[in-house]
C-alpha cells in the first residue's frame, strides 16, 4: 500500500512537472532563435560596413535574380562553420528529411548558389538588397528597394526572420495561409506566406534594418513597411478594415494590428 501511495504521489508530480519542462524548453528554443537573428543581424552590420554602408549589389558580379539569394554564400566569413546558426531551433528539419510544416527547414537546394547553407530556417526581405539603379528584379520596380539599412524608420523594416524560403517579396495585398501548415498555396504570388509561419505561439522572430531584433505577431507581418512603397495600412491591417472573421480561422484569435 505505502509503494502505491508514492508512486501516486511520483505520477501526480510527473503530470504536473511535464508540461513546465515542455514550456521550458520551448522557451529555451525561442531564445535561442531570438540569439541567432542577433547574431545575422551583426554579420549583416559587418557587411555593409564593409561595402560602403550598402546591401549587396549582386553575387556574382554580374547581377541577376539568382545573385539576389546568396546572402548564405556573402555572409559566410561571419558564421564560419556554425552552419547551427541558420537553423531555428524550432525547425532543423527540411520536409525531405522529415519535417513538417510549419515547423520545417527550408530546402535542400543546389547548384553553386548554396556553397555552404543547404537548408535552413530564416530568410531574408528581398527588398533589402541593392540592384543597380533602375533596374526591376524579381518582378519587383527598382523604388522599392532599401540599397542600404541607413534610412528612416528602419527600426520598423524587416531584414532577416523566420521563413520558409531563404527570400521572400510580399506586398501588401498577399493573402494568409488558409491553415497553418500550407505553405505552398500561392507560394509565388503571397509571398506574405513564406514568412507566417506559427514557430512561436502566434509569432515569428525578425532581425529588422537597424539591426535590432525583436517578436512579432504574425497578424503584425503586414504592418511592417517592407518595401519604400509598402502601404501599411494595407487590407490586412486594422486601419485597413480587416474584421477579425476575415482572417484564416487558424489565425483569428491572434493578437490584431
Amino acid at each position: 500500500m505505502e509503494l502505491l501511495v508514492v508512486i501516486a504521489i511520483i505520477a501526480l508530480l510527473m503530470s504536473i512537472l511535464m508540461p513546465a519542462l515542455g514550456r521550458v524548453k520551448k522557451q529555451t528554443r525561442e531564445v535561442i532563435c531570438m540569439s541567432n537573428l542577433k547574431q545575422w543581424a551583426l554579420c549583416f552590420s559587418m557587411y555593409t560596413d564593409d561595402h560602403d554602408g550598402s546591401f549587396n549589389r549582386g553575387w556574382p558580379s554580374e547581377y541577376s535574380d539568382g545573385a539576389l539569394m546568396e546572402w548564405h554564400n556573402s555572409l559566410a566569413p561571419c558564421y564560419s562553420d556554425n552552419l547551427d546558426l541558420a537553423l531555428c531551433p524550432m525547425a532543423t528539419k527540411p520536409m525531405t528529411e522529415g519535417g513538417r510544416m510549419p515547423l520545417a527547414a527550408w530546402g535542400i537546394y543546389g547548384g553553386s548558389w548554396f556553397r555552404k547553407i543547404k537548408h535552413g530556417s530564416y530568410g531574408i526581405n528581398g527588398y533589402a538588397h541593392n540592384p543597380p539603379p533602375g533596374m526591376e528584379a524579381h518582378n519587383r520596380p527598382a523604388d522599392y528597394f532599401w540599397r542600404t539599412p541607413n534610412v528612416k524608420g528602419a527600426e520598423h523594416i524587416p531584414m532577416f526572420l523566420d521563413a520558409q524560403r531563404f527570400d521572400g517579396w510580399p506586398l501588401e495585398d498577399d493573402t494568409p495561409p488558409e491553415a497553418v501548415d500550407d505553405y505552398f498555396g500561392g507560394i509565388s504570388t503571397d509571398q506574405m506566406r513564406r514568412y507566417t509561419v506559427n514557430r512561436h505561439n502566434g509569432c515569428v522572430n525578425i532581425a529588422f534594418l537597424d539591426f535590432s531584433a525583436r517578436k512579432v505577431g504574425l497578424k503584425e507581418l503586414w504592418k511592417l513597411k517592407w518595401h519604400r512603397q509598402y502601404d501599411t495600412c494595407g487590407l490586412w491591417t486594422e486601419c485597413g478594415g480587416i474584421q477579425p472573421e476575415d482572417w484564416p480561422e487558424w489565425m483569428r484569435d491572434f493578437q490584431d494590428y
